[in-house]
């Protein structure tokens, strides 16, 4: 027996779930006992990359790991060894406790990926649907439905951590709705309130799946986005820009028209989280100078 195939067949037969996930968080690896506790076979789940699979790992406040704060791909990062206890959706929909222990896997002195060994954390089941309402609650804006602050820091975090990393581009997007506060005075609250939910629905009608963008606070917005180069940034800036605009509310019998203005920056070497959203916020409020409705990217 060669000793690879050896390998192989001590890791089947272990009773703690293991896995072993790439650089890119590609599994390659899926035990027989990972098989058991989720009910996922080894061809449903090797080659593709963990978010693109149906476990959508959570931790207790709700986090959507895979995300925003996946603890294997800290380890990728940093090569530490972590242990954390999460929750993952099994296969017939429910969700199940388990307990994870998560170690860099480290070949010629450079860290080529990491491994996760996890167990059943207790017995007991959740319904899904509760659980999926919770990190609703604790991940979404309670008006508009978009990702809150929390969810865009930590999803920021996430992206700052793979560009440090692996130097995988990206851009960040701060808008303000123009003259908010005059939809507020004129006709109240309410209509402040619809133009949000407005805004809202025209961003989820044009969500992608390598950006996130949700609402920062009051009538700010931030957008999160992958770039393949700088030449990307003005695109997606007028892009939204030009989203919003097309975006009209009827409020009782007054059309309300809807306009932004846009900073987008792309990340540096040495950005921290700070830096980037205040530079697009810098740049944001420049167009606030130059007669709003209108983009500035740096």
């Amino acid at each position: 027996m060669q000793m690879e195939e050896l390998y192989f067949t001590i890791i089947n037969g272990l009773s703690d779930g293991v896995y072993f996930a790439d650089l890119d968080r590609r599994i390659l690896l899926w035990n027989k006992t990972a098989e058991v506790i989720t009910g996922y076979t080894t061809g449903e789940i090797i080659g593709k990359a963990c978010p693109d699979t149906l476990l959508n790992h959570i931790d207790a406040q709700g986090t959507p790991l895979c995300e925003v704060g996946c603890p294997l791909f800290s380890t990728i990062v940093d090569g530490k060894q972590r242990r954390a206890q999460v929750f993952v959706r099994h296969k017939e929909g429910y969700r199940i406790p388990i307990m994870v222990h998560i170690f860099p896997v480290v070949q010629a002195g450079e860290i080529i990926g990491a491994a996760e060994v996890f167990t059943r954390g207790c017995s007991t089941t959740y319904e899904d649907n509760l659980i999926e309402r919770l990190t609703e609650i604790a991940m979404h804006d309670a008006l508009t439905g978009l990702p809150n602050r929390r969810y865009l820091e930590s999803f920021l975090q996430y992206r700052l951590d793979m560009y440090n990393r692996f130097q995988r581009p990206f851009a960040l997007l701060y808008a303000d709705i123009d003259n908010f506060n005059c939809y507020n005075n004129d006709y109240g609250h309410e209509a402040g309130d619809l133009v949000l939910m407005r805004v809202a629905e025209g961003i989820r009608d044009h969500h992608g799946r390598n950006h996130l963008v949700g609402r920062w606070g009051g009538d700010e917005f931030i957008g999160i986005y992958s770039i393949a180069s700088a030449e990307d940034i003005p695109i997606l800036a007028e892009q939204f820009r030009g989203m919003i605009s097309e975006t009209a509310v009827m409020y009782h019998s007054n059309a309300l028209r809807i306009s932004v203005s846009v900073g987008v920056t792309a990340v540096k070497l040495g950005d921290t989280a700070a830096s980037i959203v205040e530079r697009a916020d810098r740049l944001m409020y420049r167009d606030k100078k130059k007669g709003k409705n209108c983009h500035s990217v740096g």
